[in-house]
């Protein structure tokens, strides 16, 4: 009997064994968790072989025991043995060499490997910020070290972006490497991108003036949209938070002739009101906002390009007392602060052939208008901006020259002093009129030595000819090892009442003491990269020493007198200098580790009335922070779980005399938790909490009891002689909140 029993059990046994089934899989990137189509995948005892798909996913029949090899280009080749519990089979591929790796343009004004760039730059995909789902580029912006999205304002949340502890005027921000987003959009621009738009974002730390002009005094934060060949066939990003907000993205792509065009519309809308910290004021600023983007790609015979965009956007925003409505806009009974945005942008490129050569035509265009009251004080404002560059680019032998004709043009008009006349009641429009040329060579000596050199020289009708100068030299192993140096200038022309909310928002007197220079900059930065691919996976190290020393800087003076803001070139210097470290852990075992420090010390040096050479650390300029993104997948319920946030040390904040509220900030983390679950193959479900440990700063407003400053002599119940201000911030006023969000790819 027992006999029988094991004869059966064998031939069980072999039936199984025999038993053919299809499994289902995927092939990822180990270390940019994309998705690796065309991947060869092969069963040894069967010798079939299949192909990933343009999603990385395929489908092989295999019996228990099977080994199937799963290979690919630029892959180190990987292996699975099917057993009687493989439902998926879920494969993340380690690169070989970094000859897939990500090309970058904002360093050197051309396409080129980012190992390859003699300018350091960090890149990131749209599947970064997707591990925390945001509305806009400046919420998105707030995981990535060292970039520090800044609200200025706690009534109307105005916002800017500091790289590296420098104000958000310092920062220029491009959108497909045009400036389209700087003077009067700084203010409100941000909020009104929307994420869903990204196809990556570049960013490049330190001056970069010599080849973008003016406010590429920190660094540049290049947008790049996606592109209407590539992009989905339709794609839909829908997502509610628990406070009421609603965010909706939706674009779809069509072809005409040898044209690809690519809509998408972006809807937010929150409109209700909170008040946790109950001191009559709403915590976050209502917001109803439209934008309309539409980008065309056409195919032409000689393969030069030739793209545009339009975007359109409409918002209205306000924020004050919780019993304010419109009724009360520009009154002085109850305090408001309302603001009506416009705004068009047209951005797009051109190749032109001139006999053997090749040009590059660039241009945008953007007009904004600002219909706003901060309180009783009307703010109205036009911008025209106009850009057009005509830009070249030749290799000869070892030499990589770049060269450019740019021009810009500025028109601006408001109802502040700043445009106003002698009569002080009409007022005479600004024009700023910027023309250049710069030259570029970068200069390949051989396969570890790269030198670029570069100048600019800038013509102004406001402040003459500007001459902006860099050198760069990098110096590489096989690419795994990289090392860099980098010094240069960078310049900017102030348009104050156009940069710096704080001049509005409030009860304090601007005063422009004397005529304002243009502030010049000098940094050098030393800069490493390293790759290693150990056994359990892939690890990657971005370090970069940096120092930035100012003349003409411009800083506002809170300090001398409460009831003032006063603007002047400093008499003496100021320094932002520090360390910053970037690290990318990508384990077999699923688990991604994104996570990075940045160490500063940002101040000025001044003599004060007495003399004496005083240092005064800058504002909102932490000397410590920090970001991290832990990510993990389980392949076989089709579930992805992100932990991001950024860590700020204390940074000075904007105290008066005898302020009851501490000078520096506390230690303190925004975390967020998203869970991502994947249904079929178009569609994503996600989902988790913002703001995870529930902080929100104390006292954000002084005197809210009093915004209008009607009882500020009242020695009995304001014996300090405050006045209301709103400016002291250096964390959202949102608390912990819910979402759950819906995305369907369709190619």
């Amino acid at each position: 009997m027992r006999g029988v029993i094991f004869v059966g059990l064998m031939l069980m046994a072999a039936v199984v064994n025999g038993q053919t089934v299809s499994v289902k899989g995927e092939v990822i990137d180990l270390r940019s968790e994309e998705r690796v189509k065309h991947a060869t995948v092969r069963n040894l005892q069967t010798s079939q072989s299949v192909l990933s798909d343009h999603r990385g996913e395929f489908s092989v029949t295999v019996s228990n025991g099977d080994t199937i090899v799963i290979s690919a280009i630029g892959y180190f080749s990987d292996t699975v043995t099917v057993s009687p519990s493989t439902k998926m089979i879920s494969v993340q591929l380690q690169p070989a060499t970094k000859s897939l790796e990500e090309v970058v343009i904002s360093g050197t004004l051309r396409e080129i490997r980012k190992s390859n760039s003699p300018i350091a730059v960090e890149s990131y995909s749209a599947k970064f910020f997707k591990k925390n789902a945001s509305a806009t580029v400046f919420e998105a912006l707030s995981i990535v070290n060292g970039v520090q999205p800044q609200l200025n304002c706690n009534v109307c949340n105005t916002g800017d972006i500091h790289i590296n502890g420098m104000e958000g005027p310092y920062t220029m921000v491009l959108i497909d490497g045009m400036p389209v987003v700087s003077n009067l959009a700084t203010v409100y621009g941000f909020s009104g991108i929307p994420a869903n738009l990204i196809k990556r974002i570049e960013i490049v730390k330190g001056p970069s003036s010599t080849l973008y002009g003016s406010e590429a005094v920190a660094g540049l934060i290049n947008i790049i949209t996606k592109d209407p060949g590539s992009a989905a066939l339709f794609h839909a990003d829908v997502y509610a938070t628990s406070y009421d907000e609603v965010n909706a993205d939706v674009s779809a792509k069509f072809k005409l002739g040898k044209a690809y065009s690519l809509l998408g519309v972006n809807m937010f809308n929150f409109g209700k009101r909170y008040d946790v910290n109950q001191d009559n004021f709403t915590d976050v600023t209502l917001q109803k906002r439209i934008s309309l983007f539409n980008k065309w790609s056409f195919d032409r015979k000689n393969k030069l390009p030739f793209q545009f965009a339009v975007r359109l956007l409409t918002e209205d925003r306000w924020g004050g007392e919780m019993q304010w409505n419109k009724t009360w806009r520009g009154s002085d009974s109850v305090y408001g602060e309302s603001i009506y945005t416009k705004r068009m942008e047209l951005i797009g490129n051109y190749g032109i052939k001139a006999g053997k050569e090749q040009l590059l035509l660039e241009y945008s265009y953007n007009f904004h208008q600002q219909d706003s009251y901060y309180g009783k004080i009307p703010y109205m404002a036009k911008q025209h901006s106009a850009f057009a560059q005509l830009r070249w680019n030749k290799d000869i032998g070892k030499h990589s020259i770049s060269a450019g004709l740019p021009y810009r043009f500025i028109w601006y008009d408001d109802n502040t002093v700043a445009t106003a006349k002698p009569d002080g009641v009409t007022t005479q429009p600004s024009v700023q009129k910027l023309q250049g040329l710069f030259v570029q060579d970068e200069l390949k000596f051989n396969d570890r030595w790269t030198m670029l050199a570069g100048v600019r020289y800038e013509l102004t009708n406001v402040q003459g000819g500007i001459v902006s100068p860099r050198l760069a030299v990098k110096w590489n192993n096989n690419n795994h090892q990289v090392f860099r140096f980098s010094a240069g200038n960078g310049f900017r022309i102030v348009n104050l009442f156009t940069e710096d909310h704080a001049a509005l928002s409030g009860a304090r007197e601007v005063v422009i003491a004397e005529s304002l220079n243009p502030e010049r900059s000098w940094n050098g930065n030393v800069n490493y990269t390293g790759t290693f691919t150990p056994s359990f996976g892939f690890i990657t190290l971005d370090a970069t020493l940096f120092y930035t020393y100012f003349t003409n800087k411009i800083i506002p003076d809170y300090d001398t007198d409460p009831q003032k803001i006063i603007y002047k070139n400093i008499d003496g210097y100021a320094v932002s200098k520090g360390f910053t470290l970037n690290t990318d852990f990508a384990f077999k075992n699923r688990l991604k580790i994104i996570a990075g420090i940045t160490l500063m010390d940002v101040f000025t040096k001044e003599e004060n009335q007495d003399g004496i050479v005083e240092k005064q650390q800058q504002l909102f300029a932490p000397k410590f922070s920090g970001n991290y993104a832990v990510s993990y997948t389980f392949p076989k319920w089709k579930l992805a779980v992100d932990l991001t946030g950024k860590v700020f040390g204390p940074q000075r904040l904007p105290v008066v005399p005898n302020d009851f509220r501490p000078e520096y900030s506390p230690w303190f983390t925004l975390a967020n938790l998203q869970l991502t679950q994947r249904i079929g193959k178009k569609v994503e479900l996600y989902g988790g909490v913002k703001n995870l440990l529930n902080f929100m700063p104390n006292d954000p407003i002084l005197r809210p009891e009093d915004p209008f400053d009607k009882r500020v002599n009242d020695v009995v119940n304001n014996p300090n002689g405050y006045t209301f201000d709103p400016s002291y911030n250096y964390a959202p006023l949102s608390g912990r909140r819910a979402f759950l969000g819906v995305r369907v790819n369709i190619e």
